[in-house]
């Protein structure tokens, strides 16, 4: 695959808790050395809803010579208060581009379930629920919200080339569930997480997002730190008491850093042989999820992260790490195609 990338968050707040706390560019500069030099990626893909930490993320990835994928969050927002956030990140990710950096603009997340306003319910949570809980209501309403989602796509994927002047790619991190009309957009981007439940039809339904004659790449995959975990896949993370004080893990569960390199292999290959143009894993690190001796308090396990948090902002590399940069070195430099995006 051409493009080699991983997520890089820069804070979002999910149920108003902050994912990322401190944000230090001095910290996000070397993180992103590591990122192009240590893991060998060609891309980052830079989320959150601040734009101002998504700009200094994005200014600090260009000068490691990372191509930008610029990935406004706007977590629990309502449409209307979506519009301009999405509109001055249009303007922001316009201004690195002319700078000479290489940017995609991402406009906005599984949009059906991390903002309000298209399926029931006050939370991300809550509207996960809404979407797997068979209600009949909603099954017959769901044209009317696919309709809704994709009226907003193609109007803010309008705004940012008309009124922002962005002239990269423009594209969307879908939820695989989401039927997007692909139509106004450079690229699609699909969050591609296999689990135990779509196994069998993941890599034909990767093939037939190729029917839209557009580049396709995963924008997201990977799988959280315990043994099964890589048959949750995207809910994997649903492991932990948020009620608790201190967090902790809901059950008993084993860690293991063995089951995010297996998914990574696995993964990888299906990717290539589905035609995909690149992928994402996510991601860099939860900065919110430390690791910890206790199995209980060991937030690492319910964290997608390549490396574990310590305290602050330590970290140490987990083994995807090393299976992350064996995967996405090219032996021979010279043999590399031109760096270009989508």
């Amino acid at each position: 695959m051409r493009i080699r990338g991983i997520n890089y968050d820069t804070g979002i707040t999910p149920g108003g808790r902050s994912s990322r706390r401190t944000f230090d560019p001095d910290v996000v500069r070397r993180e992103m050395e590591v990122i192009a030099g240590d893991l060998h990626c060609t891309a980052v893909r830079i989320t959150g809803g601040d734009p101002a930490r998504l700009t200094v993320a994005g200014e600090r990835a260009a000068d490691a010579g990372l191509d930008v994928w610029f990935s406004p969050f706007p977590f629990d927002a309502t449409v209307e208060e979506m519009r301009p956030l999405l509109a001055e990140c249009a303007d922001r990710a316009a201004s690195l581009r002319r700078r000479g950096a290489e940017v995609v603009l991402v406009q906005g997340c599984e949009l059906t379930t991390s903002a309000a306003g298209f399926l029931p319910g006050a939370t991300g949570e809550d509207r996960l629920a809404s979407l797997v809980s068979g209600d009949p209501a909603l099954a017959a309403s769901y044209g009317e919200l696919t309709a809704r989602l994709n009226e907003f796509l193609a109007e803010t994927a309008a705004d940012a080339r008309e009124r922002a002047r962005f002239d990269g790619p423009v594209t969307y991190a879908a939820g695989a569930w989401e039927p997007v009309d692909w139509r106004p957009f450079d690229v699609v981007s699909i969050d591609a997480y296999r689990d135990a439940g779509n196994a069998a039809t993941f890599e034909p339904e990767l093939r037939r997002l190729l029917e839209h004659g557009l580049p396709v790449v995963a924008t997201e995959f990977g799988c959280c730190t315990y043994r099964g975990a890589a048959d949750r896949g995207a809910t994997g993370w649903t492991i932990v008491d948020e009620r608790a004080e201190p967090r902790r893990l809901n059950g008993d569960y084993t860690r293991d850093e063995a089951e995010q390199v297996r998914y990574l292999r696995d993964l990888l290959p299906i990717f290539e042989s589905a035609g995909l143009d690149g992928a994402f894993w996510f991601t860099f690190a939860h900065y919110e999820k430390p690791h910890r001796a206790d199995p209980a308090l060991d937030l690492d396990m319910a964290s997608y992260g390549a490396v574990r948090v310590l305290d602050g902002l330590r970290w140490e590399p987990k083994a995807v790490f090393g299976a992350l940069a064996e995967a996405y070195a090219i032996p021979d430099a010279a043999a590399a195609p031109p760096r270009r995006v989508v």
